[in-house]
């Protein structure tokens, strides 16, 4: 006889099979970073204030000062005329991606699906996870104290889908803080007027019944249960449009439940897909995957030292010790390192850098040693270094090379090295004296106009050209080029006998052209508007050979100009 399972089982894998969703938004990210830094602050209002053309705005606020009346969007002066003890600092864009980056890594505890979404909230896929940390109830309370140890307002919402989840984080729950004040229409009414709202529809001869406040809604919302628990948000709760939200007020629809009860044509109609779009995601019709960021590649290695040293040939002891490693982490993820720091702690309790940087990326020690050794010499050891820390800030994926016998190895050895490699070790070599970007190779560009025939390039982020890439010239070059200067001669198309060019009076005894040449007629160049140029090599009674051109006038007037040396 076949065995039934129980009913209990069976429910509970229907429940079970639902995917589970938590919306984390720390509203008060900016303002508590700040506060991380300055705990002194804790008890002050504190903003940070960002700068919108040439309007400064309140970014964050701290609770001291949300308690006050501010609240982010108000400009700064109106926030000072309510808070004239208020505290600023700057928003700070990258040290906020910073710390959101570490609470998604921390979030990581909870569940390996974790995304960031937006600038201050994280998205986690808790899908058979809860249960791990003692239930859905539990795991909540674990997020709020986590978050409390490390000084964070967070807001937290869970549900079946992702645009649920994240309407009961900002919406539910009563917590008091507004995302936006577009849209949340229920909560900018008075408060007195919902309460006669209310007593208008009370029955007479009953208990009149408690005034219901928007946004009480409980955070959690039970497997299949989405529907009821978006219900009694505001419409902004959908991550719609502000004027999508307000034409939608205007009509009396202002709780998500007013408009689920609608036909679907007509809304779309007037609101257009954006609205249904969001409804389905929402309600989970319409799947909103979660990609989570992968673990970024890490490349450093440290040594601790049991005493402090402070020769040059000390640290080149310890970085004998801990390329090789570092190298080793590069070979076993295919790749190469192409800028790498040398962090030097001091007994004082700074730290000093050098950094080097590599024309072509590179995994093995002997690339490196060489140009650490060449800048060591900026390094003050102060009262004794006692720690060493390599990093490779930037790599490169770096395609495996096939290897040889001793054979060909030995013949390959014997020759020549090759000019590629011997090219980028000097670049190399320069970069760690002048900096990588002040090294430059041109690649030629098809234009006429002279300053156009190349374009400049970093010399350690690109590929030199092949012989025979560049274009031969119809006419020779001149093998300084600079911007025209204007050259004091009659005002006519033909050579002069003399001219004056940079306050000196030249004597011409030669000259051969002309060479026309004309701006390409879809680019409007500000230097061009002089007209068509005939160009002229010049050579003076001195010796100088100068490219001297006769501009025949256009939006600008003509004459002659100077723009090369031949030399």
């Amino acid at each position: 006889m076949p065995h039934n399972p129980p009913r209990q089982t069976a429910r509970h894998t229907a429940e079970s099979s639902h995917r589970r969703i938590l919306s984390l938004w720390f509203p008060r990210l900016g303002a508590e970073r700040v506060l991380r830094g300055e705990p002194a602050l804790a008890e002050m209002p504190l903003v940070t204030v960002a700068e919108i053309g040439n309007l400064r705005q309140v970014a964050a606020t701290t609770q001291v000062a949300e308690g006050l009346g501010l609240s982010r969007g108000q400009s700064l002066s109106e926030a000072m005329v309510l808070c004239p003890d208020l505290i600023t600092r700057p928003e700070d864009r990258g040290r906020e991606a910073t710390l959101l980056a570490a609470l998604r890594r921390w979030a990581g505890k909870f569940s390996p699906w974790v995304a960031e979404e937006g600038a201050e909230s994280l998205i986690i896929d808790l899908t058979g996870c809860a249960h791990l940390f003692g239930g859905e109830e539990a795991l909540f309370a674990q997020v709020h104290e986590d978050c409390a140890d490390l000084g964070l307002s967070v807001c937290a919402g869970l549900a079946d889908t992702a645009g649920a989840a994240w309407a009961l984080a900002r919406y539910a729950g009563g917590h008091g803080i507004a995302p936006g004040r577009s849209g949340d229409a229920i909560d900018q009414e008075a408060r007195a007027t919902r309460s006669r709202a209310r007593k208008r529809h009370w029955v007479k001869g009953g208990p009149a019944p408690a005034p219901q406040v928007a946004g009480t809604a409980p955070r959690i919302a039970q497997p299949g249960g989405t529907r009821q628990a978006l219900a009694p948000l505001p419409i902004a709760a959908l991550r719609v449009e502000a004027d999508i939200a307000t034409g939608l007020a205007r009509l009396g629809l202002r709780q998500i439940g007013d408009v689920l009860t609608l036909p679907r044509a007509s809304l779309a109609r007037r609101f257009g897909q954006g609205l249904m779009r969001r409804i389905d995601q929402a309600l989970g019709t319409l799947p909103e995957p979660i990609s989570p960021a992968g673990a970024p590649l890490h490349f450093a290695v440290r040594l601790s030292l049991p005493e402090p040293i402070g020769l040059e040939a000390d640290i080149m002891v310890g970085l004998e010790r801990l390329l090789p490693v570092l190298c080793e982490k590069l070979r076993a993820r295919g790749r190469g390192a192409r800028r790498v720091r040398l962090e030097l702690s001091r007994v004082e309790g700074d730290t000093q850098a050098i950094e080097i940087g590599l024309a072509l990326p590179a995994d093995q020690p002997d690339k490196l040693y060489p140009l650490f050794e060449m800048k060591l010499g900026e390094v003050d050891a102060g009262f004794g270094i006692d720690r060493l820390r390599v990093i490779a800030d930037v790599t490169e994926p770096l395609h495996a090379t096939e290897h040889k016998g001793g054979w060909a190895v030995a013949q390959e050895a014997a020759g020549p090295r090759s000019s590629g490699q011997d090219m980028a070790d000097l670049i190399a070599r320069l970069g760690a004296r002048v900096g990588l970007e002040a090294i430059r190779r041109a690649r030629p560009a098809d234009s006429h106009i002279p300053e156009k025939t190349s374009v400049p390039l970093a010399a350690a982020w690109s590929e030199a050209e092949a012989p025979g890439t560049w274009p031969a010239p119809t006419r020779p070059r001149p093998l300084t080029l600079f911007s025209p200067e204007p050259v004091t001669a009659p005002h006519s198309p033909h050579v002069p006998s003399d001219f004056r060019w940079r306050g000196r009076r030249f004597q011409v005894q030669s000259a051969q052209g002309p060479e026309r040449i004309a701006p390409e007629w879809w680019l409007d160049e500000r230097q061009w508007r002089t007209g068509v140029r005939d160009y002229w090599r010049v050579t003076t009674a001195d010796g100088a050979r100068l490219w001297l051109y006769y501009a025949h006038g256009g939006a600008q007037s003509g004459g002659w100009f100077a723009q090369g040396d031949f030399g």
